[in-house]
């Protein structure tokens, strides 16, 4: 097997919110989809969008739960004030800051939004390496 993630798909409480907050407020583009589930790009890998409880009935689990789930999606940019712009933009667009940036204890720059779902995301730079395609160390 080749390591990789192909997808992320994300259960949403409403799928229009969710679609607006990562097509517009965040910029991601978005693929034609059928209408109950959205598709973005993300360079190499798709980011998907799918009612909650659908998803939840897919899978074959309880729809329900709250509080922390024990996942985290990270965003890796090319410097501080990129970290801060993103942080920024999230927010404008609905995200809640759970943690500002700040310099971490692995050398790097990274803070942390939820989305409107309470999906959260770190916002990272780390000067030691990037993380993405082409990355020869991956």
């Amino acid at each position: 097997m080749k390591p990789r993630i192909s997808m992320i798909t994300l259960g949403v409480s409403d799928l229009a919110r969710a679609i607006r907050f990562y097509e517009q407020g965040l910029g991601l583009p978005r693929r034609d989809s059928p209408p109950e589930v959205a598709f973005f790009p993300l360079n190499g890998s798709w980011l998907g969008l799918y009612g909650r409880n659908a998803l939840a009935e897919d899978a074959g689990v309880p729809a329900e739960g709250s509080g922390f789930s024990g996942v985290t999606l990270a965003h890796n940019l090319g410097s501080e004030a990129e970290v801060d712009a993103l942080l920024a933009q999230a927010v404008a667009a609905g995200a809640t800051l759970v943690k500002p940036a700040q310099k971490v204890f692995w050398g790097g720059y990274s803070g942390y939004f939820a989305d409107p779902d309470g999906h959260l995301w770190e916002v990272a730079y780390n000067p030691l390496f990037w993380i993405g395609p082409g990355d020869e160390d991956a």
